[in-house]
């Protein structure tokens, strides 16, 4: 059941800006197809899971159900070990385009959003983040001349990495001219973390009818679906300082607001943890969109009730790009970010765990027994297994 709703009306200050370019704009018209890349993905996972006896001679065993979920988890006997790489993608292209427009560097929330992309991954198999590594391939040494932008990205990834409680290790930074454009760099985090005490391990197991999804406020569009976000500024008037709205947010112009740091979530787990509570699961709403609520095998309803409010920057998105709620819900955050499976009687404690930690949450839905769907009921949403192939 695809929606029929349609994008609000647009502020008649921007309104003449689409006139030339009606049509809908979708992720794959952007240059970005998870039909082909996600086949790729499923045929990894399982030449990977073919290494796993690799361990067995050194003493320690793969957490197996951890194969195809956001983080990989290894047995080592006391306790569990998580890892993660994941990069930052196309966002930087942003940021360079705005420092050219504005004169500001804006690495250091660039620093954010690639550290948030391996923590909150890690996050959701309950480990506790203890280490990060950078890598940062650069399209030749005259990228670090900029000392402002360097000194940028240096400075805020020590910034979020204080604000997780992890150590920065070390990492890469090669010049890759001839593979990275030049004066652009390719930014990517690894991630290892810890699961202790072993029953904080949260990969579904304990997962049920009733349990609540909590789910908790992103920024902004994050890091995932700026290749449509970049591809929309060719219909804007002004490109990337083009305002969102300016009747309630004056003078916020699109550029600033895509490039809002992602929100770091593992302050969130770990205030969870201490206060005794166990997410029977996790998802980091990423590329797919709400689809990733669907992500564990299992199968079960899972039923919305409650749709958080659509962030300005990503409400401006889904306008201009004329998307419907079906499609922009399969490919945007929609103003959640992490979704949290916990149950019932600690939703509401959830909440507030958040709340205490500066980011806003709801309790949003609930997990029933049918068929494997979502269902996001205030806008008229399905979603079927067959709209998420992660396995």
């Amino acid at each position: 059941m695809q929606s029929t709703s349609q994008p609000s009306s647009l502020p008649s200050t921007v309104a003449a800006s689409v006139a030339a370019d009606t049509s809908t704009l979708s992720y794959e018209q952007a240059g970005v197809n998870y039909d082909l890349i996600d086949p790729l993905k499923i045929a990894a996972q399982r030449a990977a899971a073919a290494t796993a006896v690799s361990m067995t001679g050194r003493g320690f065993a793969e957490v197996t159900a951890s194969r195809g979920e956001s983080a990989y988890v290894l047995d080592v006997g006391p306790f569990y070990l998580a890892s993660i790489v994941e990069c930052l993608g196309t966002k930087t292209l942003v940021a360079d385009e705005m420092a050219q427009l504005t004169g500001r560097s804006w690495y250091d929330g660039i620093a954010q959003d690639t550290i948030a992309m391996a923590i909150n991954d890690l996050i959701t198999v309950g480990a506790t983040p203890l280490v990060v590594q950078a890598y940062w391939a650069a399209g030749g040494s005259a990228w670090f001349e900029d000392k402002l932008r360097a000194n940028a990205l240096v400075d805020g990834w020590k910034k979020a990495c204080d604000v997780c409680k992890v150590a920065w290790g070390g990492g890469e930074t090669p010049a890759l001219a001839g593979i990275v454009e030049a004066g652009r760099i390719d930014l990517a985090a690894s991630c290892t973390g810890i699961v202790s005490p072993k029953d904080r391990l949260s990969l579904g197991d304990q997962l049920g009818a009733g349990d609540a999804i909590v789910l908790l406020a992103s920024s902004g569009i994050h890091a995932n679906g700026l290749s449509l976000a970049r591809k929309l500024v060719e219909r804007l008037p002004q490109g990337y300082l083009t305002e969102i709205d300016p009747v309630n947010h004056p003078g916020l112009s699109y550029g600033a607001a895509l490039l809002a740091p992602t929100v770091l979530y593992s302050p969130v787990t770990e205030a969870l943890a201490a206060a005794g509570i166990r997410p029977h699961y996790c998802a980091n709403i990423t590329g797919h969109g709400w689809r990733k609520l669907l992500r564990h095998p299992i199968e079960m309803t899972y039923r919305i009730h409650t749709v958080p409010p659509v962030t300005p920057v990503l409400k401006f998105i889904q306008e201009q790009a004329r998307q419907d709620d079906h499609e922009a819900y399969s490919t945007l955050n929609m103003g959640a970010g992490f979704a949290l499976y916990v149950a019932a009687e600690d939703a509401e404690r959830c909440v507030e765990i958040a709340k205490a930690q500066g980011i806003d949450a709801w309790v949003a839905g609930r997990l029933e027994a049918g068929p494997k769907r979502l269902l996001i009921e205030p806008l008229g949403i399905e979603y079927g297994s067959d709209d998420l192939q992660l396995r």
